[in-house]
């Protein structure tokens, strides 16, 4: 009986390793993604010319969410004010809470001076797990999609186009 099961095991693998070489009209590198080159091939790489925002912090239009609490996207010129770290950032210049009506900007949302861990609020600013903003954030550019889209969001109400109200929803259908 052990000798059968020994061989029955050695001629599965020999049919595995048979089955993994054949080439069997296999997925080719260069189809998958959106680049169309190799996946294994970065100097054949060419980004796009994009554009990005010129106007200055303060001077740019609010860009609509893409869905209902969806970070919002930086509608401003980002030079310089990045790499952002723990000991350097820029964006709480004018965003974190204290300072935000002071010079008109959006003030972070509660959610972000909020440990959703431990379930407790953070009253000397933001909560740790949230000072790298371009994790989330990014730099509006001109780019066009590279895929079609339908997706149309559906907002409970207009406010929420450009405003967080995550800590309001966030146990929303939860018992």
């Amino acid at each position: 009986m052990k000798m059968k099961l020994k061989i029955f095991g050695l001629i599965a693998i020999i049919g595995l390793i048979v089955a993994c070489s054949v080439d069997s009209g296999s997925i080719k590198d260069e189809s998958l993604g959106l680049r169309k080159v190799s996946v294994q091939d970065e100097k054949n790489i060419r980004l796009g010319d994009y554009q990005y925002s010129n106007s200055a912090a303060g001077e740019s239009q609010k860009i609509e969410r893409s869905y209902e609490n969806a970070p919002p996207m930086i509608p401003h010129d980002t030079e310089g004010m990045l790499d952002i770290s723990k000991d350097s950032n820029m964006c709480l210049s004018c965003h974190s809470p204290d300072v935000a009506e002071s010079v008109g900007a959006p003030s972070v949302p509660k959610s972000h001076t909020y440990d959703l861990r431990n379930h407790q609020a953070h009253k000397d600013g933001i909560d740790p797990s949230r000072y790298n903003c371009t994790q989330c954030h990014v730099p509006q550019a001109n780019a066009k999609p590279l895929v079609n889209n339908a997706f149309q969001p559906d907002f409970t109400n207009q406010n929420a186009k450009v405003k967080s109200n995550l800590m309001d929803v966030i146990n929303e259908g939860v018992k």
